[in-house]
């Protein structure tokens, strides 16, 4: 999954490289505030990828005895930082420099510059949302998008997406305010683009947040794989029954198990250790992403609330 999800921020750094000084160029050429805006938005989300590779980096390390559960939940952290400067910066700027051009009116110069680089950047944000999406879209299976999102534990995938579906968006809007700032002679379209532009970041970054937060916090296992381990711990030998299945995300590759179960009263030590030994052996054989199992024996009497499926 780490080896996907790099592919594709590299794929959203090169375009966003690509096109960040043109932008830059064309609003110091034409004076258009909803440029100026598309280059900060593009230097955010150059800096953004940079965060998420760090990220991916972080979260490879091994484990250590300070970290034993290895460094998985950087990516997560990184992804939050992220959808922190889309808000701050992109749309924090975008909106003033929005709100400044609507008091402050600046009529677009030579804006055939601007339509050529709007142009090209959206040739090259297309190109990295198509490979964006289609290692989404094979990362997410029969599930649908919005699904996908809230199930999916890899944040790099769906924030790479959000991002070029963001910037795609953004060039769409500042190509029409430029184009009415032209036909009407009203330079107030190029400032109201960029305040939509400002909008659509921070709507973009509020649902990465709150998306990512959940993984940051400690989200569990989908249900399915909880409802699998379940289902193999009370098949063992000498399982009475099985109390709690309770798992955790360390990292997009990284789930912790910890199970309570009542054993046979009659089981002898030597085949509870048999029994837990074989049961850690089949959950990590059915599930690859199990990298921890603990169980815990815990009398009937003595249990509590089942949680999850």
């Amino acid at each position: 999954m780490a080896t996907e999800s790099k592919k594709v921020i590299l794929a959203a750094l090169v375009g966003n490289a690509l096109i960040t000084i043109t932008k830059f160029a064309a609003a110091a050429i034409t004076g258009s505030a909803a440029m100026l805006s598309e280059g900060i938005h593009s230097v955010v989300d150059t800096g953004n990828q940079v965060l998420l590779l760090y990220g991916l980096r972080q979260a490879a390390k091994p484990a250590s005895a300070k970290y034993p559960f290895g460094h998985g939940k950087e990516i997560y952290f990184w992804s939050f930082i992220v959808a922190i400067l889309i808000f701050a910066v992109g749309a924090g700027f975008s909106i003033y420099e929005g709100i400044n051009h609507l008091r402050h009116p600046r009529p677009v110069h030579n804006p055939i510059v601007n339509y050529w680089v709007l142009g090209f950047a959206l040739l090259f944000e297309g190109g990295a949302w198509m490979f964006a999406w289609r290692e989404f879209s094979r990362a997410k299976g029969k599930w649908g998008v919005f699904e996908a999102v809230q199930r999916g534990k890899d944040p790099s995938l769906f924030v790479v997406l959000f991002e070029d579906s963001a910037a795609i968006l953004g060039l769409v809007v500042a190509f029409l305010g430029i184009l009415l700032g032209q036909l009407t002679g009203r330079p107030h379209f190029d400032g109201i683009a960029s305040i939509l532009i400002g909008l659509i970041l921070g709507g973009t970054a509020a649902w990465l947040a709150y998306e990512t937060k959940s993984l940051l916090i400690g989200e569990s296992a989908n249900n399915a794989v909880v409802r699998s381990i379940r289902e193999l711990a009370s098949a063992c030998d000498g399982v009475a029954s099985v109390h709690e299945v309770l798992t955790i995300h360390m990292g997009p590759d990284y789930i912790l198990v910890n199970i309570s179960v009542d054993f046979i009263d009659t089981t002898t030590a030597g085949k509870l250790e048999k029994t837990i030994a074989r049961l850690d052996q089949q959950i990590k054989a059915a599930h690859s992403q199990v990298k921890r199992v603990f169980v815990e024996a815990e009398s009937a009497r003595a249990s509590r609330p089942r949680v999850g499926p």
